[in-house]
This record gives structure tokens, sequence and C-alpha cells, in this order.
């Protein structure tokens, strides 16, 4: 499998913050990659260093095989990127700034090429519209069309559905699964929504404050085989007394909330409700959850309620 991606030991360091430490990834030709963390986790630096907008402090880059320090300009013409929130100019229509940043990368694109990219990207009818005109959505939407102006073979997306209504997050959603599957692109894609990349991703890597967490295959590491399962009972004490005295007792993790909570498959817990109600403990309610997924949004939690301190 050629890998078009090869990271290893990559850090930033501004003074005493260590933005990104330690950082290895694995992307390989055709993946929609998930690059997923919570907000200030390191996921816009490392893209940054991705696209050699910033040096990272130690560590090496390969893409397509090549050193990124090296073969700078020989990679960035074959990487489409939106990087954060997309701007143009306002008072010119999206197709003549599609014209200008084609001519300013040295690209030659067609007025036919440039209807079509705006028709792909769900913006037919609004090419001759003042950008000044549109909606975040639509911005967001423009942004796309001017990555694949060059036709990359690699397209970089930082956190594309931010801001976007429900709608707007499944039309991108659709576009980069046209992209890979119709296609054949690699893409690339940061977001802090575990359960988008669920939807698209073929491999995922999570980080926290820099760090590489978890990173592999999305079938592999969103699996059945271990879930975190909390359930609430009209009496914790009883429950826990019958769980004791019974083969759950090796599943069983604790109480955390009025929540007793279990590592489970998920063909066992229409099994373990049944062993309580036999037991005479009502079940009140049950929350099922991937155990990668947990570990995720306690991630996510955690940086939010630092951000609000």
């Amino acid at each position: 499998m050629e890998q078009v991606i090869k990271v290893r030991g990559l850090k930033k360091f501004y003074g005493d913050f260590k933005a990104v430490e330690n950082l290895d990834l694995d992307v390989y030709r055709g993946d929609v990659f998930g690059f997923l963390g919570p907000n200030g986790a390191g996921k816009s630096t490392t893209i940054r260093m991705l696209l050699s907008l910033i040096k990272p402090t130690e560590g090496t880059v390969e893409i397509f095989g090549k050193n990124l320090t090296e073969d700078r300009n020989f990679i960035l013409s074959k990487i489409g990127c939106i990087v954060e929130k997309p701007d143009f100019y306002k008072y010119l229509s999206a197709k003549k700034n599609l014209e200008l940043l084609a001519g300013v990368s040295g690209v030659h694109v067609t007025g036919k090429k440039i209807d079509e990219l705006l028709d792909f990207v769900g913006l037919s009818g609004r090419g001759n519209d003042f950008v000044k005109t549109y909606s975040h959505g639509m911005k967001q939407r423009l942004g796309l069309a001017q990555a694949l102006l060059h036709d990359p073979e690699l397209i970089i997306l930082d956190e594309p559905t931010t801001g976007l209504d429900p709608q707007g997050i499944i039309d991108i959603r659709n576009l980069i699964l046209y992209l890979s599957k119709e296609k054949g692109k690699t893409v690339f894609l940061s977001s802090h929504i575990l359960s988008e990349m669920e939807l698209i991703a073929t491999r995922l890597a999570i980080i926290n404050k820099g760090k590489t967490v978890a990173q592999g295959e999305l079938n592999v590491l969103l699996n059945d085989d271990n879930r975190v399962v909390r359930l609430k009972a009209n009496s914790l004490e009883k429950a826990k007394a019958i769980i004791s005295n019974s083969s759950w007792k090796e599943k069983y993790i604790g109480v955390e909330n009025d929540e007793i909570t279990f590592h489970l498959h998920y063909n066992e817990i229409p099994e373990l409700n049944r062993y309580f109600l036999l037991n005479e403990v009502d079940v009140y309610s049950i929350e099922s959850r991937r155990q990668l997924e947990d570990y995720f949004l306690k991630l996510t939690e955690s940086s939010e309620r630092m951000m609000g301190r």
C-alpha cells in the first residue's frame, strides 16, 4: 500500500509550550484520514507543518515519498487545502476569485472548468455573484472549489464543517466521499467530532495535548468488542451485590455519577439487562458507547472545562 504521508517524531515548541510533541502519522493512498482531537490539541499546528507554513522544532515529514524540506514545491503542487476559514475578495465574483487564485498558483483553468467546479461544490448559478453575498456555508464550498483547481492528489481540510448547518455538513461529507471513492483522492481531514468521522473515515488518529493517543483503521479502533456501557437502576447497592456473585463481575468497572459501568460486547447488553430483571433489579436507562468514543468524549469534555475556566 502506497504511503502518502509519513510523519515521524514531529514536534513544535513555542518557548516552554509544547504545541505538538513526538507525533507520528501514517496516511495511505485513497484514505479518508480523520485527524481528531479536542480544541487546542495541536491539529491546526500539525496541518501548518504539513503544508510547510511553519517549521517544526524537530521531526520529519515525507509526502509522496519525498522530504518536505527538500522537495517543498513538488509536494505542494500536488496538494489542495483549506486551512481554517477560507478567505476571498469579497467584492469580486466567485468565478473571478477562482480565476485570480488559479493565476497566482500558476494553474491554467478554463471558464468551463470553473463552472464545473462550482457545480460540483453546489454553487451552480451563483458563480457571478459577489462573494460578499455568500453565507458561511457557501464560502466553505467555494474554498473547496479553490482547493480542487489544480486537481490535487492529496486534499487537506482543517475543520471544513465548522459553523455549517446540518444540511451543509451532509453536503460536505458527500463531496469528500465522492472525491475519495470516485476520484481516488487521498483526504486528510481534521475535526473534533468523532461521530462525523465515523461516517466517512477509513483510518484515523486522535491527538491530545500534541501527542497521538490512538491511530489505526476505523473498523479496528471503533469495534463492538469493547464498549463502555452505563446503566441506571432502582437500587445501586442491590445491583452491585448481584454482580459480585456472578460472571458479570469480570466485566464490571464501577459506579460513576450513579451509573453502573461495564466493558461489554454489543451483543452482551440485552443479556445483562435480562439478568438484572430476573434478579428483580429495574433498569431505568442504558447508554452504550465504544471505548474509543468514550475516551474521546472525555478528552473533549476535559478540554471544554479547561477553556471555560
